[in-house]
């Protein structure tokens, strides 16, 4: 049984929609130099998961819609829905040791791929609103590493 993995994967997914409720619809638009905005590092978040689903559950894609300028409702309601998505693939998988079809090595790697790719867009989406002189409150800030309470 991948009870385990699937709500860590559902811990990593609330901490976006976290931290997306801290970020000001202003805010949104901010981005680095060479990168993608706050909206678009979470578009991508998402149609990343998509491209997944299409490849190891075709009959679930239909479902997920890709992302280009959502508005923050859209946003949410299609994190919702690839959050949905991945959790059914990890059930599928059955356990930890078993297989996501396209990926290797097992399902754990899988959602340790898909957390460690969403970590990395939440740190570019912290360091853009620190060097546009609006970051995070701490308590937000600190907030994402409370997987305990997410």
């Amino acid at each position: 049984m991948n009870a385990e993995l699937i709500e860590a994967w559902e811990i990593n997914s609330r901490l976006n929609l976290y931290l997306l409720e801290a970020i000001s619809d202003d805010q949104l638009t901010v981005k680095l130099e060479k990168g993608k905005s706050i909206l678009g590092n979470f578009s991508h978040m998402h149609n990343v998961r998509k491209m997944w689903v299409k490849s190891a559950a075709i009959d679930l894609h239909d479902s997920i819609l890709k992302l280009e300028s959502p508005s923050r409702q859209e946003l949410i309601d299609s994190l919702a829905a690839s959050t949905a998505a991945i959790s059914e693939i990890l059930r599928r998988a059955e356990r930890p040791s078993g297989k996501v079809k396209g990926f290797k090595p097992h399902a754990a790697a899988f959602a340790g791929y898909l957390i460690s790719h969403e970590a990395f867009h939440r740190t570019c989406i912290e360091l853009a609103l620190r060097q546009s002189g609006r970051p995070l409150s701490d308590k937000v800030a600190y907030g994402l590493w409370e997987w305990g309470v997410r």
